[in-house]
């Protein structure tokens, strides 16, 4: 009778302990959270043709051009530059691009986008931005909605083997033609 009450002290003691032990601090919300964007977009479909996992800025009464300046090199994100895999060989934006992950930059500009695939991934950023790991350099078509998007959005649409890229932010959306 002593053992098994001297047991279940011991146990109930090593359950206390070995919760405190186990308990972890977990961060908060990211103030710019990952996610991803895939096509099709029916979470159902396990035969996607890309996926996209991208940092999501808000704007915050700050300006486009501030965050994402004209000219210059972008993340197209926030935190770690954005990295699109794409699961079979495609033409993105008129050109042929090999299945494979690739990090995800942008210029921005008035009235097109440079839109860029590079072979460096998992990098924070465009602090290591090198032109000369580029795949591919395609112009996207910038056009103008009246309803402004707060936080940055990348999305996909069309059918089977022809869909568009989107990528929106204030009152900007730039559209890129992939064939897949």
């Amino acid at each position: 009778m002593k053992k098994s009450i001297l047991s279940v002290i011991v146990f109930v003691v090593a359950l206390v302990f070995s919760n405190e032990v186990a308990a972890q601090k977990f961060a908060s919300l990211d103030k710019s959270p990952m996610d991803a964007s895939t096509y099709p977009a029916i979470y159902r479909v396990s035969d996607k043709k890309v996926k996209v996992i991208y940092g999501r800025p808000q704007l915050k009464k700050r300006s486009l051009a501030k965050l994402a300046p004209t000219g210059k090199v972008w993340r197209t994100g926030a935190n770690e530059a954005t990295e699109i895999t794409f699961y079979k060989d495609v033409t993105f934006g008129g050109k042929d691009v090999k299945a494979g992950t690739y990090t995800l930059f942008t210029i921005p500009g008035e009235k097109e986008w440079t839109v860029i695939l590079n072979t460096a991934v998992n990098v924070w950023g465009a602090f290591s931005y090198n032109e000369s790991d580029d795949v591919v350099r395609v112009t996207g078509k910038v056009s103008k909605v009246a309803k402004p998007i707060e936080v940055f959005s990348i999305a996909f649409e069309g059918e089977e083997d022809i869909f568009n890229m989107y990528l929106g932010w204030g009152n900007v959306v730039v559209t890129v033609p992939v064939k897949g």
